[in-house]
């Protein structure tokens, strides 16, 4: 397949009370791409990625956390970490994030 197509990337989840959801909207050789969505107040402990990452967030709000930074992530924010780059996530509203995890050429 040499495209893929999704018409609206923020309603492939839905926000849900006190959760964190997610889910994998396309994955190949090249890169995986998945959907969270999260309620205010939720998130993600500090952790890293094993492989180059991207993060956009596509609504809400996001406190972002990375290399002793806190970025307040808005629609439109896009970020790009190294592999291993310790991060946090936090939700300050109910947000919907999109993450693109990259397979470094072999």
């Amino acid at each position: 397949m040499s495209h893929v197509t999704i018409e609206d990337v923020a309603k492939t989840v839905t926000v849900q009370p006190g959760a964190v959801v997610s889910k994998v909207i396309h994955r190949d050789a090249d890169v995986d791409v998945t959907v969270f969505a999260f309620d205010a107040g939720e998130g993600i402990t500090q952790h890293t990625a094993s492989r180059p990452a991207i993060v956009q967030v596509l609504a809400g709000r996001l406190r972002f956390t990375t290399e002793g930074e806190d970025l307040n992530a808005v629609p439109g924010t896009w970020i790009y970490l190294s592999a291993g780059a310790p991060h946090t996530i936090a939700a300050v509203e109910p947000t919907v994030m999109l993450l693109t995890l990259l397979r470094p050429e072999r």
